[in-house]
């Protein structure tokens, strides 16, 4: 088979096994289970909890000791078979340790196969740079299709949701096991130290106060990347509870509706590099903000029909340029502003702060704030306030960026970063 259809499966599964439950997850808990909200909030933490602890420890492991295509296989098994063990679990405590176990197998797979693509195409004399991108992108897809899947069969409050993500991630597993070999490189001395064997010796950027500045802001933004993947389908599914709206589409449909954002995601991602030649990294970064205040404002008033409807999904559209613009300008900003020698570890840094530590603090804060504060005591949920909330959260975010946040435009660096 074709070396570049090969790792275009990979990326499309590689996705598809987090899309299947991750979006829908909330209607499983809310509606079907009734758990709470600080529970929930605990429970999408374990993607910030594994983001911080996992991807340097499977690095080592895979720079060391085991081929890279071995590691990823084996974790997707594992992942596959802890996610079978979920529609079981009667406990929300239990459900988030169940969960966490499967984070630590899954989280880190999405940067070896990143490792394993870029191994591969460079081994075989590939234009990483032409190449990689097109490869990429099918995992969005495979997220969206994953998500059409859940809700096309009527498996969004089911957990049969979880069944499906893992039997493809054991298929995708054994799958593995067939790609090119990707040996151990060693690249990391043997007499380097402890900081530099967990790729943290980008740690001394903290005293670059430019530097600290930006991670400061990447962990807050962080907290917020999640938090319509977490509550956007319970939102639009609690919509039944109205007789007027219990038969229509945003609520029979409700994944669908969402996907409009993962959709959105692979259109702006095109329109990036006309954005940072014509305003800058700080610009750039500042629009994603303003796009997240846009993101929860939208849904806030948001109903599924007439002018409301159309809120819903101008709101998944801006979601794109929201995730996408910070994410993307955030990492060129590290790539410019940093020594090569600590290039790759401070990219980590910055994933670390904004899917580790913020993600994780979003998860926690968040569904405390949303239990204590926007919960109904028959259980029902306060989402015009709770949207309202989250807007403010990262209008506030976005003031303070751009008042304290110092940073120059430099054409040429941008031009001189190969994407």
């Amino acid at each position: 088979m074709n070396l570049k259809l090969r790792l275009t499966i990979l990326s499309f599964l590689q996705f598809f096994v987090w899309g299947a439950w991750l979006i829908t997850i909330g209607v499983y808990w809310f509606s079907t289970k009734q758990w709470g909200g600080a529970e929930f909030g605990a429970v999408f933490s374990t993607l910030g909890i594994s983001s911080i602890v996992m991807p340097a420890l499977t690095g080592i492991i895979a720079d060391r000791w085991m081929n890279a295509e071995r590691l990823y296989g084996i974790l997707h098994i594992l992942y596959g078979i802890t996610l079978f063990f979920l529609p079981q679990v009667s406990d929300p405590h239990q459900f988030f340790w169940v969960m966490l176990i499967a984070m630590f197998f899954y989280m880190p797979t999405i940067s070896l196969s990143n490792s394993i693509a870029y191994y591969v195409l460079k081994n075989n004399d590939y234009d990483v740079v032409k190449v990689f991108p097109p490869i990429r992108v099918w995992g969005t897809i495979g997220f969206i299709v994953a998500m059409w899947i859940t809700n096309l069969t009527d498996n969004k409050d089911s957990g049969n949701q979880f069944y499906i993500a893992a039997l493809f991630a054991i298929l995708l597993g054994i799958y593995a096991f067939t790609l090119p070999k990707c040996p151990p490189q060693n690249t990391i001395p043997k007499n380097a130290t402890t900081l530099e064997k967990l790729g943290l010796n980008s740690l001394s950027l903290f005293g670059n106060g430019k530097m600290a500045m930006f991670f400061l802001f990447s962990m807050f933004l962080g907290a917020a990347l999640q938090l319509t993947n977490m509550y956007g389908d319970a939102f639009l599914s609690d919509f039944g509870k109205m007789p007027e709206y219990a038969d229509s589409l945003v609520v029979k449909r409700s994944t669908l509706i969402m996907s409009i954002s993962q959709v959105s995601e692979t259109l702006f991602i095109l329109a990036i590099p006309f954005f940072l030649k014509k305003f800058g990294i700080k610009k750039v970064m500042l629009i994603s903000m303003l796009a997240w205040v846009l993101r929860f404002g939208f849904f806030a008033y948001g109903v599924p029909e007439g002018f409301g409807l159309v809120l819903i999904i101008l709101s998944c559209i801006v979601y794109g340029m929201a995730f996408d613009f910070f994410n993307i300008s955030g990492s060129l900003f590290v790539e410019t502003n940093t020594d090569f020698k600590i290039r790759s570890s401070a990219q980590g840094l910055f994933m670390m702060m904004t899917n580790g530590f913020g993600a994780m603090i979003g998860s926690l804060v968040s569904g405390w704030i949303i239990q204590n504060n926007f919960t109904l005591p028959n259980g029902d949920k306060m989402w015009h306030e709770i949207w309202l909330y989250f807007a403010a959260y990262a209008l506030i975010i976005a003031v303070l960026f751009a008042i304290f946040f110092r940073h120059k435009h430099d054409p040429k660096k941008v031009a001189n970063v190969s994407h």
